[in-house]
């Protein structure tokens, strides 16, 4: 459900901000301060989070038993894109604070994938008793893959080498239903679909030695012309919704890591968007060149 998708780009901002904000050098390094900052840092975020969730969206709905809901067919599936993206940063952003809190890498990983899953899972659980939503397994799915993506290359390779990203342009769609799609920039970019483009970079240095370790590649998908969940529902509206495939170049920003954290704080951050670039489209059978695509 977009909604679902929009509670979790909100909660990912807010745990990203609150552990970067945690993890800073200190002159004498106490890994078991650091784990209870962390601890009770985090415990303090999803309590704030959670509160702010059930008085946003849950406080207007009736409780009900618990009940799934099948959404796995809406909007071309750009929202279980969506889940997985902020399963993967939840983890990716959760492996970093543990490392600085003195776990040794294969303990930090585990602790965060399975943190992210359980954190963005317990969103689920809420909509299960809620009678405006439901609880969805795909978006469970979506979950457990973006927090093992991270868990598996860290086991396979000991690095990342391919890593979703996000980008995000305005759309004549949103004017047309703000309420779902987002009234402003700031609401559309978590609500528009139409505007999203997911993306896989791949490190390509890794893989072909002597490439620029700067220059990635990157496949994308995105969809358009939807301003309801269900194709249907878009057809008989005169709509005519589509996938859309992309290839494009990509920039590693890790690239240009330094001794500063704050530099680097940055470049993590800046490294979770995809910035403007030539890229392939392949929609309605046609393949198109953009010069520059976001």
């Amino acid at each position: 459900m977009i909604l679902t998708m929009t509670r979790s780009s909100l909660w990912l901002i807010g745990w990203l901000v609150a552990i970067q904000a945690g993890a800073q050098d200190s002159l004498t390094v106490d890994f078991a301060k650091r784990q209870r900052t962390v601890v009770y840092g985090s415990a303090a975020a999803y309590t704030v989070s959670m509160v702010g969730l059930n008085a946003l969206w849950y406080s207007q709905y009736d409780r009900q038993p618990f009940r799934f809901f099948n959404d796995s067919r809406e909007w071309k599936q750009m929202d279980k894109v969506g889940h997985f993206y902020a399963a993967y940063q939840v983890t990716a952003a959760g492996a970093a604070t543990w490392r600085w809190a003195g776990f040794d890498e294969a303990k930090a990983v585990r602790t965060a994938a399975l943190v992210s899953f359980g954190i963005l899972s317990s969103i689920e659980i809420l909509d299960g008793f809620s009678a405006g939503y439901g609880a969805s397994g795909s978006d469970w799915v979506a979950n457990a893959s973006g927090a093992g993506l991270y868990w598996l290359q860290s086991a396979v390779w000991k690095e990342q080498r391919v890593y979703p990203k996000f980008s995000f342009h305005r759309t004549h769609l949103a004017p047309q239903r703000p309420s779902l799609l987002g009234n402003g920039l700031l609401e559309e970019v978590v609500k528009d679909y139409n505007g999203q483009t997911q993306w896989l970079s791949v490190d390509m240095d890794k893989f072909i030695p002597g490439w620029p370790a700067w220059l990635n590649i990157a496949p994308g998908y995105g969809a358009h012309d939807m301003l309801f969940a269900a194709d249907g529902a878009n057809r008989d509206n005169g709509l005519h919704p589509y996938r859309q495939i992309y290839l494009g170049i990509d920039f590693d920003l890790t690239a240009f890591r330094s001794k500063n954290k704050f530099w680097n704080t940055l470049i993590f951050i800046g490294n979770m968007v995809r910035l403007p670039a030539p890229a392939l489209e392949l929609s309605r059978g046609k393949l198109t060149g953009h010069w520059i695509y976001f």
